[in-house]
């Protein structure tokens, strides 16, 4: 019965969605009964979309496998986490996630958009409902969760055992919130060029969506770099598989978003690009739903291998963007051109760092679709791989982080470079001394590994020196600077904390890549294993049970120099159920570095000796920066989204006093 009502709950959603739509988007010019109504169904969609999520949350705890999705993608051995977490473990629950985050943007608009003009309200709650249409018609069309079997086993085949660990089970939700939240932005960019009016008022209402999107979606994916680093066994944290490029898509055009809707509100300058940094931005989200979903792609990210629902989403992926972008092309003439600036000013800055920010987003979709696209043409398969991007992005995102740190020290409107360069002499001398400290010890012989190591330091150094700017530390007395921090708008230290993340990450990733050491050995009981200046001792393996797998366990102690660093416990294990065998990564260490162990399968050992487990073993340099940076950008983003200013209506601007004739 509960899943009969959840079923109901999901077809509910899709009508509600409808009436949302043509009700907001028919009294958008004023009948305050459709605008009520429209809102009402917003609410409504989401309630209904919410009913059925429950409802299969049930099924999944109460391991109904009447409920394929539930047979297909869960036991009754398996963890409570991974129970709950196997409703968005599949294509058809990840669907409904996608639709209870679309549905519940919708509602948040109508509820809590009542410091918006009524008109805009209601266009953006009608174009959230549009959008609600097409993927709760998909999803109830093709994609039911809640579908039934005809015979229901007695058990369920259990869901992949490398998607069963705590960072898979979060990644989803963080990275469709922030997916699904430019859903929202992208609702207003349709709903400004309708009504032909983009302009400050409309940025200000813009950049907290963007700033709570951008935000999530970059915890999300850090958490799924997280987990492909220390799950999946390889060594690596990023490999440029098609889906994390577009993952990565929309993260670029939020990032590029924020930064030229700043502009827009401070200046009224780039209007049309902001907005069509909007569409974009949602766009390249529905790109990532079709990859994951279509069949095109053989991946540990692919949800489903079915051609006919990925041509269905590639059909609601052209609608919506195309109509948007029609739309675009249309209205983008009506947006007013805005404040005139110099080329050296803090919007020129910003649009020359956007400019290098959208070149490299080109560089990963040419790099992400061609190989896709000669593949149906002619049945070839092409790769594309990392040197691809280490030669297109890398050098064009490198541009742009150069210019990040001037950009705040430059004035609006006209900017003084030098005066911008002179200010930040210590942090290029810091920059140039981390480069040759890291090409003599870290990376010998890398110059980019140095580079880019010198191009980290270049941005933390540089977000810090302006910070220390603003408050004049060192320039004034401390009660002044005392003053001017507190005084200082959250926005101004979110900004900081998200630079630094930038750097911070920049840094890490390039040493981590540059400074990577690898060794691989059989070992028996008491072997021992040398990496770099490490040795790695195999003490013991033993046997263990988990709640659904099987494992071997390993005991290994690295010392280095004679001084014990860390004990590890790396892992082999036999999930009986799935009959797949997986390894569990270990992580140990001190510092901002990683020990990373596998544990392999039983070998015989070399020239008569007894037989031991395969040992795979890297030590990755900084590694713990490449997670930390990320999570420092999203602090910031969260950071700025409390600053009051976002909450505040843009002030109009004054008009000179009318002086009365003397007589």
């Amino acid at each position: 019965m509960i899943i009969e009502l959840g079923a109901f709950c999901l077809a509910l959603a899709l009508a509600l969605s409808i009436v949302q739509a043509v009700a907001a988007g028919w009294g958008w010019r004023g009948g305050a009964a459709l605008q009520g109504a429209g809102r009402g169904a917003a609410l409504g969609a989401f309630a209904a979309t919410a009913g059925a999520a429950a409802a299969l949350v049930w099924a999944f705890l109460a391991s109904d496998f009447s409920v394929a999705a539930v047979a297909a993608n869960s036991h009754t051995e398996k963890p409570l986490l991974y129970r709950v977490a196997g409703t968005w473990g599949n294509h058809e629950g990840s669907m409904l996630l996608w639709c209870l985050m679309l549905t519940g943007y919708g509602a948040a608009v109508a509820v809590y958009g009542r410091g918006l003009p009524e008109a805009l309200r209601t266009l953006v709650v009608a174009v959230q409902g549009a959008l609600g249409s097409l993927f709760l018609l998909f999803t109830v069309a093709t994609s039911n969760p809640l579908a039934r079997l005809a015979l229901a086993p007695v058990e369920g085949r259990g869901l992949n055992p490398v998607l069963q660990d705590p960072a898979l089970a979060a990644h989803p939700p963080f990275l469709y919130a922030g997916y699904v939240g430019f859903s929202v932005v992208f609702s207003f960019a349709v709903a400004g060029l309708i009504q032909g009016r983009v302009d400050a008022a409309w940025a200000r209402w813009v950049r907290p969506w963007t700033l709570w999107s951008f935000s999530l979606l970059t915890v999300g994916i850090t958490l799924g770099a997280f987990w492909a680093y220390y799950e999946l066994g390889w060594g690596g944290w990023w490999f440029w598989d098609p889906v994390e490029n577009a993952s990565l898509l929309p993260w670029m055009a939020g990032a590029a978003l924020l930064h030229s809707a700043v502009v827009t509100e401070k200046r009224g300058a780039l209007a049309g690009w902001t907005v069509f940094l909007a569409l974009c931005a949602f766009s390249f989200a529905m790109l990532g739903a079709f990859l994951v979903r279509s069949g095109v792609l053989t991946s540990v990210h692919a949800f489903a291998v079915d051609p006919a629902r990925g041509a269905l989403l590639l059909a609601i992926l052209g609608l919506a963007a195309g109509a948007g972008f029609t739309l675009f092309a249309w209205r983008a003439r009506t947006l007013a051109p805005g404040g005139v600036f110099a080329p050296v000013s803090r919007e020129g800055s910003i649009v020359l760092n956007n400019l290098f920010v959208s070149a490299a987003a080109a560089a990963v979709v040419l790099g992400t679709l061609y190989p896709l696209m000669v593949e149906a043409a002619t049945g070839r398969p092409i790769s594309v791989g990392p040197p691809y991007f280490n030669l297109t992005f890398a050098p064009i995102m490198a541009a742009a982080m150069l210019i990040l740190p001037l950009g705040p020290l430059l004035a609006w409107k006209r900017g003084d470079a030098l005066g911008a360069l002179q200010r930040l002499w210590l942090a290029a001398a810091l920059a140039v001394g981390a480069g040759l400290l890291a090409a003599a010890t870290v990376a010998p012989g890398r110059a980019l590994a140095a580079g880019g190591a010198a191009l980290g330091v270049w941005l933390v150094a540089g977000t810090v020196l302006e910070a220390l700017e603003r408050v004049r530390l060192f320039r004034a007395p401390w009660a002044e600077v005392r003053r001017r921090a507190a005084g200082l708008p959250t926005g101004a230290w979110g900004t900081t904390l998200a630079h630094l993340g930038l750097g911070v990450f920049v840094f890490g990733a390039c040493l981590e890549a540059a400074g990577k050491q690898e060794a691989v050995g059989v070992l028996a009981p008491e072997g021992v294993l040398k990496l770099g200046g490490y040795e790695l001792a195999l003490e013991r393996v033993t046997g263990t049970e988990g709640p659904n797998y099987l494992a071997e366990r390993a005991e290994v102690r690295a010392s280095r120099k004679g001084r014990e660093v860390c004990t590890a416990y790396p892992e082999r294990r036999l999930y009986p159920v799935s009959r797949q065998t997986t390894s569990e990564v270990a992580l140990c260490g001190s510092g901002p570095g990683d020990l990373y162990l596998v544990l392999g399968e039983r070998r015989p050992g070399p020239d008569g000796r007894p037989a031991g487990w395969l040992l795979r073993a890297y030590h990755n340099p900084f590694a713990k920066l490449i997670f930390v940076g990320p999570l420092l950008i999203a602090l910031g983003g969260l950071v700025s989204l409390s600053d009051r200013r976002l909450r505040l209506a843009v002030p109009a601007p004054r008009r000179a006093p009318v002086l009365e004739p003397a007589e």
